[in-house]
């Protein structure tokens, strides 16, 4: 293996001013924390960039599978280094072309010297490993403006380092610079992309999921918790809070006309999931919802929602088509997941025809005639948290000697 250290470049990060350091600080936990499994690793942060040493061809391969789901990285490349000679650059700038095998491409030789000593400038280090490329790979050419390949060279006080490729990253924010939110997490499709978005502002998550035994199977709490644990790879553990919510459902099903029952389930949900997001500290809520893709998710539905509480709801797919969230679901490993046929307390007793336009005094006023405040925090207060990703149990090799 030729390469010796991963550059990271920020993006984002680096517009930061006088709170960058909090910011990098932030990303270089999250990266020990993605990779806790081939601890320790070697990172040397420095102002518009970080480095990860690679000590073997293992951690190489999780790092650059694994590199590209962290937030807060615009890029990444792998580096080789070699020393301060032609010959070995020659060599080295022939070693990194030949990843790309016999497919024609173009290319071309950036230099970047901090070594202003080095007696070789920019334009001879161009010139000499340029003409080697050209001769060793006759499937080569170059192309100044926009090549397949830009072959970058940094000629550094202690050797030369050289990078043949730009790994896009996650970009976005370090998860945790942004505070924390609660995330109601359903099970379907668009929670848990909504939760990935915010995410990647820099927000950390907790989730709540509402459980509704025995119309909801543990094999929908199953997969609530493999979402959770879905969001995990991303640079953050999770708390999940499972909130005991039958009671409250089969007293709404009972005691508020049907077209206005989904309202009210919300609200109810709502008003439990603020609880605790108080309890916990968090800052907002978060939610899946898209304008107008059910009945609930109207403009007046959403009205009559939020009428519950003062804390900010963030709604990051608000305005996305379908479509889009499917895309974003596919493309971060949820979709599998969500789509599997259990069913979860939002589809059960779904109203045949449900209000899109709901009267907030009126659903005031056919909830006035139940108590709930004294459900809902028996509801808080018997629910379970589980935090995620969930420590494997080591298998006791002794048991069966006793």
């Amino acid at each position: 293996m030729i390469f010796k250290e991963i550059l990271i470049r920020y993006g984002e990060l680096s517009t930061k001013g006088r709170n960058k350091n909090d910011f990098i600080r932030r990303l270089r936990e999250n990266i020990r924390y993605s990779f806790a499994d081939i601890l320790p690793l070697k990172i040397r942060a420095e102002r518009d960039r970080m480095f990860i040493e690679i000590e073997n061809d293992e951690k190489y391969q999780v790092l650059m599978k694994r590199l590209p789901e962290v937030f807060g990285i615009q890029s990444f490349s792998p580096v080789a280094a070699c020393n301060k000679n032609m010959d070995d650059m020659k060599q080295l700038a022939t070693e990194i072309m030949a990843q790309y095998g016999d497919e024609p491409l173009t290319f071309k030789v950036e230099v970047r010297r901090t070594d202003k000593t080095f007696p070789f400038d920019t334009y001879m280090i161009q010139r000499e490993l340029g003409g080697t490329v050209l001769s060793k790979y006759q499937n080569i050419s170059v192309q100044v403006k926009k090549p397949d390949v830009e072959l970058r060279v940094e000629v550094r006080y202690d050797a030369i380092y050289m990078m043949g490729q730009i790994i896009p990253g996650a970009a976005g924010m370090p998860v945790g610079s942004n505070g924390k939110s609660l995330l109601m997490l359903s099970g379907g499709i668009d929670s848990p992309v909504a939760g990935y978005l915010m995410m990647k502002r820099g927000v950390r998550l907790e989730a709540i999921h509402f459980y509704s035994p025995p119309y909801t199977s543990e094999h929908s709490l199953q997969k609530v918790k493999d979402l959770a644990n879905e969001l995990t790879k991303f640079g953050s553990k999770i708390r999940l809070h499972i909130i005991p919510f039958t009671e409250i459902q089969v007293l709404i099903k009972e005691r508020v006309p049907e077209n206005m029952s989904m309202t009210t389930t919300r609200r109810m949900m709502l008003r439990i999931a603020d609880k605790v997001r108080e309890e916990v500290g968090a800052l907002a809520i978060v939610t899946g919802e898209s304008l107008g893709q059910v009945a609930s998710q109207t403009l007046e539905s959403l009205t009559a929602i939020n009428d519950v509480t003062a804390t900010p709801i963030l709604r990051p797919l608000i305005a996305a088509d379908k479509l889009d969230i499917i895309h974003i679901a596919e493309r971060i490993g949820t979709y599998e997941t969500s789509v599997l046929p259990y069913e979860d307390c939002c589809t059960i007793f779904t109203p045949a025809r449900p209000k899109t336009k709901p009267k907030l005094e009126k659903v005031a006023y056919y909830e006035s005639f139940t108590e709930f405040d004294e459900l809902i925090e028996r509801a808080v207060r018997n629910r379970e948290m589980h935090l995620l990703p969930e420590k494997k149990a080591t298998a006791d090799k002794f048991a069966d000697l006793l």
